[in-house]
């Protein structure tokens, strides 16, 4: 296992972390909890491999993820980086102390290493934490109930660095992945800055962990999906650990071989991927730039996204994960709306599509290849 300096915090974390967002869950509904015959073997079979960076959140797993993780540590406390979040946004002290209480309880441990504001951007920063939030930050690090004040970050390449250039976080847990590079120049100047850098969804939220024929061709000897998408991410400096959200035993086991084989792509290898990336971007841009002018529907059709998923298939080849991703469309309660099905072909997309695109016959053939 390969370890780097997370920033100014000193501390020294496997380029692997194990995200518990998504470990194995069993019941159903409200009642679902984690698996814990599942799911603790596979923290375990990671710590022992030398990953020693694990990130958790209050909401995560229908809120049971705090409580397995610390289950897990027990008798591994002490060689373990534990990162969880708060997600309280308001200017209430006794919310957020009762949210920093319940995760120390719940992760059994008397002070928390990485403890990030949840989902923080511009506008959280100068509404809530800047003016109030912060100063509790400082007090709880006063009090050493936690060690590294941080925040995981969901917003623009502006928003960052305007975040970095407060001098306030120690590390910074965000999204940068194969498919979505748009952080790249932030995440430099955090590294520039003793910034730690957390990447989250290194295989971009589960996309980029199924077979795709186009991207495997990518770079000799690289034979799977998982495996390009991880080294591209460890192939980058100012990063010190990705965070992989890992639901079963088989995907800890293939993580832990990549990483444990994680040669840094070269700069001739990094090229390749960077146009072939790039050349494909292209390819999805002449169908649909994702500008949102298409929309309201007056059904409900949820234009962008069903463009989004088709792309996936259709461009990068990850058609397994673009099937199961058009499902979920309007059946989950984060994917409201309508499938390409509900389209009565009014027309007034189109009208409004700034590209022109046809857009009644490609939700048809979207529909086509997604639902088959």
């Amino acid at each position: 296992m390969i370890y780097r300096k997370l920033g100014r915090t000193g501390l020294s974390v496997s380029i692997l972390g194990f995200g518990a967002m998504r470990l194995p869950m069993k019941g159903e509904g409200k009642d679902q909890t984690v698996d814990r015959s599942l799911a603790i073997p596979m923290i375990h079979k990671a710590f022992k491999a030398g990953v020693n960076y694990i990130d958790s959140a209050v909401g995560y797993c229908n809120s049971d993820s705090q409580r397995v993780v610390g289950e897990a540590l027990k008798g591994w406390r002490e060689k373990i980086v534990v990162s969880t979040k708060n997600p309280f946004y308001a200017n209430d002290e006794k919310g957020w102390w009762k949210n920093l209480e319940d995760s120390l309880e719940r992760l059994q441990v008397q002070h928390i290493d990485i403890y990030n504001h949840h989902g923080m951007n511009w506008q959280k920063w100068t509404e809530f934490t800047e003016p109030f939030l912060s100063k509790l930050m400082y007090k709880a690090k006063e009090q050493k109930l936690i060690r590294h004040i941080c925040f995981s970050f969901h917003d623009n390449n502006e928003n960052l660095i305007k975040l970095i250039n407060t001098g306030y976080p120690d590390a910074i847990t965000l999204q940068y992945n194969l498919l979505d590079r748009s952080l790249e120049e932030g995440i430099a100047l955090a590294h520039k800055k003793g910034i730690g850098i957390v990447v989250m969804g290194p295989v971009g939220g589960g996309r980029l962990g199924v077979d795709s024929e186009v991207l495997e061709k990518f770079i000799p000897g690289v034979e799977r999906v998982p495996e390009l998408a991880l080294r591209f991410v460890f192939s980058n400096p100012n990063a010190s650990t990705a965070i992989s959200g890992m639901s079963t035993m088989a995907q800890v086991e293939e993580n832990i071989k990549i990483a444990d084989n994680a040669a840094p792509f070269t700069k001739d290898e990094l090229a390749i991927i960077d146009e072939h990336m790039k050349s494909l971007k292209k390819m999805a841009e002449l169908y649909c730039t994702g500008c949102n002018y298409c929309m309201p529907c007056p059904k409900e059709v949820q234009i962008p996204k069903i463009f989004e998923r088709y792309n996936r298939g259709r461009v990068y080849g990850l058609w397994d994960n673009a099937k199961k991703a058009y499902a979920d469309i309007g059946t989950l309660t984060w994917e409201k709306g309508n499938k390409a099905d509900a389209c009565v072909n009014c027309g007034v997309c189109e009208d409004k599509c700034p590209q022109k695109i046809p857009i009644r016959k490609m939700l048809a053939e979207a529909h086509r290849q997604l639902k088959g």
